[in-house]
C-alpha cells in the first residue's frame, strides 16, 4: 500500500486525507471523502459522494456506488470512541447508500468477506459478519452482531434482529420478520417467519449433488414434517454422512445450545 498520491484517478473535488493508504489503481469519484486511517486495495472504485471513515480496510476490485457510508461510528450507545474496525475483502459490490458501521468495543470488527452483493440502502450494523458470495437485496437492515454465512440470499425490505445467524445457501423471502436463526439450505419467509421448504432452486444453482439434495430433503422431512421434537430429529440425523446435513445439524444444535443465540426459526404449523 502507498499513501494516497495526487492522481488522475482521484477526482479533484474528492477529499482524501494524506494519511489514507490507497493503491495507485484506486478510482475515487467526485466529492467522495476518505479519512485518515482508511486503506483501500487495487482496482477498487469509490463512487461520487461516498464517505469512508474510521479504521477501515477495503481489499481489491470492490465497487462502491454513490452515497455509501462506510466505517462511521456504530449506532450503539455503548460505544465510547474506541478504536474499532471495518474489514472488507475483495470483489464486493456495495450499491447506492449502503451503510457499514464499525464495531462497538476496542479491537472488534465489522467484517464483509469476498464476492458479496449488497444492494441499495442495505445497512450492516456494528459487529456484523457477512461471509462470502452472499446477496442482500434492497433496504435490508442487519442489526448488530448478525452473522450471514456464505451464499445466503436475503430478499428485500426486511429487518434482521440482533445476534441472529443466517445459514449458508438459505433463502429469506422479502418483507419477512427475521428474529431467530435461519437454518442453512432452507427457504424462510413470513411474519412471523417460518421454514417453508428446502431452498431447492438455490441448492441446484450452487451445484449440490443429487445425493446431497436427497439427503437434505430427508433432513427437512425429519426436522419439519415428522412428529418428533427438534432434539429427536437431530438425533435421527446424527449418522447421516452427508457434509451438508452435518452442517445443518451442527447449526441447529448450536442455535438451541448457545445462550447468546435466539434459537432457530420453526417450521410451519
Amino acid at each position: 500500500m502507498l499513501a494516497a498520491p495526487a492522481s488522475e484517478l482521484i477526482h479533484p473535488t474528492a477529499i482524501v486525507h494524506p494519511g489514507a493508504e490507497l493503491h495507485p489503481t484506486v478510482r475515487v469519484g467526485p466529492y467522495a471523502v476518505i479519512g485518515e486511517h482508511v486503506k483501500i486495495g487495487p482496482q477498487t472504485t469509490v463512487g461520487a459522494h461516498v464517505v469512508i471513515e474510521g479504521w477501515t480496510e477495503i481489499g481489491a476490485r470492490n465497487r462502491i456506488f454513490p452515497g455509501a457510508a462506510i466505517g462511521l461510528e456504530p449506532q450503539d450507545l455503548k460505544y465510547d470512541g474506541a478504536l474499532t474496525l471495518v474489514k472488507i475483502g475483495d470483489d464486493n459490490t456495495l450499491r447506492e447508500y449502503v451503510t457499514v458501521n464499525r464495531a462497538t468495543f476496542a479491537g472488534e470488527a465489522t467484517a464483509i468477506g469476498n464476492g458479496n452483493l449488497l444492494m441499495a440502502y442495505v445497512h450492516v450494523g456494528h459487529n456484523c459478519i457477512v461471509e462470502d458470495r452472499a446477496i442482500v437485496a434492497n433496504a435490508v437492515a442487519l442489526s448488530g452482531h448478525v452473522y450471514v454465512e456464505s451464499q445466503a440470499r436475503i430478499s428485500g425490505v426486511l429487518g434482521v434482529h440482533q445476534f441472529v445467524r443466517i445459514g449458508c445457501l438459505s433463502m429469506v423471502g422479502g418483507m419477512s420478520r427475521i428474529e431467530r436463526d435461519v437454518p442453512p439450505y432452507m427457504l424462510v419467509e413470513g411474519n412471523p417467519s417460518r421454514v417453508r421448504a428446502i431452498n431447492r432452486v438455490g441448492l441446484e444453482r450452487a451445484g449440490l449433488s443429487e445425493a446431497s439434495l436427497k439427503a437434505l430433503r430427508n433432513a427437512y422431512r425429519q426436522l419439519y414434517r415428522s412428529p418428533h421434537g427438534l432434539q429427536e430429529a437431530l438425533q435421527a440425523l446424527a449418522n447421516d454422512p452427508d457434509p451438508h446435513v452435518a452442517h445443518l445439524r451442527d447449526f441447529l444444535q448450536a442455535a438451541i445450545g448457545d445462550a447468546t443465540r435466539r434459537g432457530p426459526i420453526p417450521g410451519r404449523a
